[in-house]
């Protein structure tokens, strides 16, 4: 190796050491911490001992940690797919040449650049029973509004319309960037052969567009089994609602920060961890069926 190639590499390994450290400190160190103290006992004063498997034992016969399981799980597979549905649905309306489509870009954008706690709290007062606005337009139209966020049967779905709307602006953007990169030298020759705008849609624009619709899905089932600030901003730890709205990850926020049960919390984040691995391996798997490359 000639000195120039060794003084190039040197260079290079500097200028991606910040990066490398950030990511070694901040990220790949806690997740090995996190495994180590999974099989640990907490107790006061940040004193914990080994415990072997006994956080994942108690967490098979733990009937709250199952409920927030079936919750996280009830959630994803519900904001996933209308999510996505009405993200490309947004995406092919505002690909459109019409007037002031920058400006219908641009609020369907604004929940992405809003932080969470805000949209949390602003959909708790519209959801409110006594003074929200979604009751106030029900009740004049003779329709009583439900309690939208202290009902058990309707609390968790109320979450998930507020996680689809949230999620519409961010995933357009993205399903935008996978439209404006189809030809449209496919669209003209269908247009030659008398193809109507809804068989340009399935039989071009959507096999295509599988590619963004695959890292779409991918990353939001990895958010939505992250999901975190809607229960604790709109639901609360206190709301007699909270076990049929709890996820995996409150569970998780509950025992390490409320409970001071370090070590199970940690048990519960490796076994999210994994659930979240294996799906995503799956979906790498089977995407060989259904995602279509150019």
């Amino acid at each position: 190796m000639n000195p120039r190639t060794r003084g190039d590499l040197f260079w290079g390994y500097l200028m991606i050491a910040p990066t490398v450290l950030g990511l070694a400190i901040f990220h790949i160190w806690p997740v090995f911490q996190t495994f180590y103290y999974s099989f640990t006992t907490w107790g006061a004063f940040g004193n914990y001992e080994w415990s072997g498997l006994n956080n994942y034992e108690t967490m098979l016969t733990d009937r709250l940690f199952w409920i927030s399981l079936r919750n996280t799980l009830v959630y994803t597979c519900l904001t996933i797919p209308f999510g996505v549905s009405l993200s490309i649905l947004a995406a092919v309306l505002l690909n459109q040449k019409i007037r002031g489509v920058t400006v219908y870009r641009t609020l369907y954008f604004l929940p992405v650049v809003t932080m969470p706690a805000a949209i949390a709290m602003v959909w708790k007062w519209l959801y409110s029973a006594d003074y929200g606005l979604i009751n106030y337009l029900l009740s004049v139209v003779g329709i009583k509004g439900p309690a939208w966020l202290t009902d058990p049967d309707i609390a968790l779905y109320s979450m998930v319309i507020v996680a689809v709307w949230a999620a519409i602006g961010h995933n357009m953007v993205i399903f935008l960037s996978g439209l404006q990169g189809i030809s449209s030298t496919y669209y003209e020759a269908a247009s030659m052969d008398g193809a109507g705008p809804y068989t340009k849609f399935f039989r071009i624009t959507m096999p295509l567009l599988t590619p963004t619709i695959f890292f779409v899905t991918v990353i939001s089932l990895i958010g939505a089994f992250q999901v975190f600030d809607l229960v604790f901003m709109m639901i609360g730890p206190d709301s007699v609602v909270i076990e049929h709205t709890q996820s995996v990850v409150f569970l998780f926020y509950k025992n390490a920060f409320m409970l001071n049960n370090k070590g199970y919390a940690a048990g519960i984040a490796m076994v999210l961890f994994v659930i979240i691995l294996i799906i995503t391996v799956i979906q790498m798997k089977l995407q060989k069926r259904w995602v279509h490359y150019e």
